[in-house]
């Protein structure tokens, strides 16, 4: 089936499920489960979807310092109804033009993305940094002039890996809000901090949430992008994690000052919310984690256990924390316990 007509029917049966990220999530359910539609039914989403207009995010630019703004997602799983924005993205008024971080989920995402940012500054969009190789961070490109997108060199090995499959996915959940997005991989390969309009955006190579994340700090303004390193009242997904490399990463964060932080999920916040948040959850996620392998309970045990109150304000939970169970059960467990060989000794 050619991926520019999915529709509906087929986004809402991944959509449910909220995941794009490989074996085990919704998105390989929900490709398994669309062979079994009826095409009358596709044809009939097709229709509706029709009669139901013009798709649009309807983005909105909150202006956080001296001309930074942020365009905050929503705090939710992706989903047909959101057209998988569910990411932060941001944007920058320099004195040579403006400055993008990350480009979002689509090809109509990034088409918006660029006319909310010609109607708020009205100049040239001069560079687009890309934080990491996740979908909801990237799949924006293809509106923007490649030879200005930009990140760390393994970001981008990371997008010409795994992009082709995560927006296959991406068709799958989200559908028509997909029609036409194609992988476009950062061309430039950043190797230092770059001075672009009077501002200095140090490039922070780090990573955890993924093999290589990028944050930047912007020294004029003191807003610091995290990306997907810090998450607020969203818990943050783990699919490629590394959690001790991640918690080097928030450490490293936390020293760099700073006056306000955005999150890759949720409210922008100056006041250290976002990293010790996301610490106390990961923190929280691993103790119990190991701490039940070691008592031998198995996966479907683990995914049954209570959430902490104090996580009462975070977003998709527990469905979040049992997606990080299936991601991480299977190396805590051979670390923990770790296989006998047959001659012992």
């Amino acid at each position: 089936m050619d991926r520019r007509n999915f529709i509906k029917g087929t986004a809402a049966l991944g959509g449910t499920l909220g995941s794009v990220f490989g074996s085990g999530s919704g998105a390989g359910l929900g490709a398994r489960l669309v062979g079994g539609l009826a095409p009358g039914a596709l044809w009939l989403e097709a229709v509706s979807e029709a009669a139901a207009g013009p798709l649009e995010y309807n983005l909105k630019a909150d202006l956080i310092a001296p001309g930074t703004y942020v365009v905050i997602g929503p705090t939710e799983y992706f989903s047909h109804e959101n057209g998988g924005n569910i990411v932060n993205t941001a944007f920058v008024d320099t004195d040579d033009g403006v400055v993008v971080i990350d480009t979002g989920p689509s090809l109509r995402y990034g088409n918006e993305l660029r006319r909310l940012i010609k109607k708020t500054i009205n100049k040239d969009i001069v560079r687009v940094y890309i934080t990491h190789h996740h979908p909801d961070h990237f799949l924006g490109n293809q509106a923007f002039d490649q030879d200005h997108i930009a990140s760390l060199p393994k970001v981008i090995s990371n997008i010409k890996a795994e992009g082709e499959a995560f927006v296959e996915n991406m068709y799958r959940l989200e559908g028509d809000w997909m029609r036409g997005t194609q992988v476009v991989l950062p061309k430039v390969a950043l190797k230092s901090s770059e001075i672009i309009g009077g501002h200095a955006f140090e490039v922070l190579p780090l990573g955890g949430h993924t093999s290589a994340d990028m944050a930047i700090l912007d020294a004029k303004t003191g807003v610091l992008f995290a990306g997907d390193l810090a998450f607020l009242d969203r818990a943050p997904t783990t699919p490629h994690a590394d959690l001790a490399r991640w918690h080097k990463s928030l450490g490293a964060l936390e020293k760099i000052k700073h006056d306000v932080l955005v999150p890759g999920h949720g409210p922008a916040e100056g006041g250290g919310r976002a990293i010790a948040q996301t610490r106390d959850y990961l923190k929280w996620l691993e103790t119990m984690m190991r701490s039940s392998i070691d008592q031998g309970l198995n996966m479907t045990d683990i995914m049954a256990t209570p959430i902490p109150e104090r996580f009462s304000s975070i977003s998709v939970l527990p469905g979040e924390m049992q997606r990080s169970v299936a991601h991480l059960y299977r190396a805590m467990e051979e670390d923990l316990l770790p296989l006998v060989s047959k001659g012992g000794g």
